[in-house]
């Protein structure tokens, strides 16, 4: 259950009160509040968190659990073990970082006098591989072949998926760009990228994003408008652009409608572009550390979740299996 509205935004829209939090202490709500609005500053984080939590605090309630002081590890662990039996182990070990964080924000705030995540492990997890859906070069580029580019929303999509490809960027970054961080440096075109943590990062175009990103501009006509979005949503089902930025879901979605429309899998993402570019520049001789550079990754462990090179190479080998 949960009580009144607490506080609505862009970046956590709808996060409710839960009974529990409330029925705690009268402090602990604006405690819980600015565990979310003071400890988390990114806010896809902030969103996967408060819907972390949301559901254990819902768990709570649902066992009849009022008070937060009231939870145990033994509830946690128990939440924990559920929860493995339905989702992925990353989804599990981030619930229960999330859940963890809480409690220690709570406890200095003295809220509740223990954390009962502490001691309580998550799921063994080991990854060597990413599971992002990869596509080959071929594939690529035919889904840029593809895009209808006689009007402005279908440039601004071919340059949108060129450039996370060719410049291994994240669509959080793409769509946060200006117009005026796509910028001219001696004879070279660069994208400025504002990373996660707050890091800027500039790299050099490609040039066929370049030249996409300048087909789509012209359309565009917004050259000149150097501080306001460079991807830029539509108007409904028109082929008008607003001055307003494409948002992460809208990205997401035309992604698989264009995907769909060149006959590739329903399951390539906005990551997809990002790994497949990695791989694409690897299978050239690229080396994992300029990949690294490029990616703006802080390890190399990192830049090698997207290498996929080896799954071409185990199909082989397996072919060679005759019998």
């Amino acid at each position: 259950m949960t009580t009144e509205l607490l506080i609505q935004s862009p970046t956590l829209p709808e996060l409710q009160l839960p009974s529990i939090i409330a029925a705690t202490s009268s402090a602990a709500p604006e405690r819980f509040l600015e565990f979310f609005a003071v400890t988390i500053r990114n806010p896809n984080t902030r969103r996967a968190y408060a819907r972390q939590v949301m559901q254990f605090l819902a768990w709570c309630e649902g066992r009849g659990i009022a008070d937060l002081a009231a939870i145990r590890p033994m509830q946690v662990a128990a939440y924990i073990e559920q929860q493995t039996q339905a989702a992925e182990p990353q989804t599990v070990k981030q619930g229960l970082a999330a859940i963890r964080m809480l409690f220690d924000w709570l406890v200095i705030g003295q809220i509740v006098p223990m954390n009962p995540a502490t001691s309580v492990r998550g799921p063994a997890y080991s990854l060597k591989k990413g599971k992002t859906p990869v596509l080959s070069r071929e594939d690529a580029r035919r889904l840029l072949d593809s895009i209808d580019t006689g009007h402005v929303v279908g440039l601004r999509d071919r340059a949108l998926i060129a450039l996370m490809t060719y410049s291994f960027a994240r669509i959080g970054a793409m769509i946060g760009m200006s117009v005026g961080d796509y910028y001219q440096n001696g004879k070279r075109w660069w994208i400025r990228l504002n990373e996660k943590g707050g890091k800027f990062h500039e790299v050099p175009v490609h040039h066929l994003a370049e030249e996409y990103l300048d087909a789509y501009l012209d359309a565009a006509g917004i050259r000149s408008q150097v501080k306001t979005p460079l991807f830029r949503s539509t108007r409904g089902r028109s082929r008008e652009l607003t001055t307003f930025g494409l948002d992460q879901r809208s990205a997401l979605s035309m992604i698989k409608r264009r995907a769909e429309d060149a006959g590739l899998p329903s399951s390539i993402c906005c990551h997809t572009f990002r790994a497949t570019g990695i791989t694409a520049y690897l299978e050239n001789g690229g080396t994992v550390e300029n990949a690294q550079a490029i990616a703006a990754h802080e390890s190399p462990r990192t830049t090698k979740l997207y290498d996929r090179r080896s799954d071409t190479i185990s199909l082989d080998e397996i072919e060679r299996i005759l019998i």
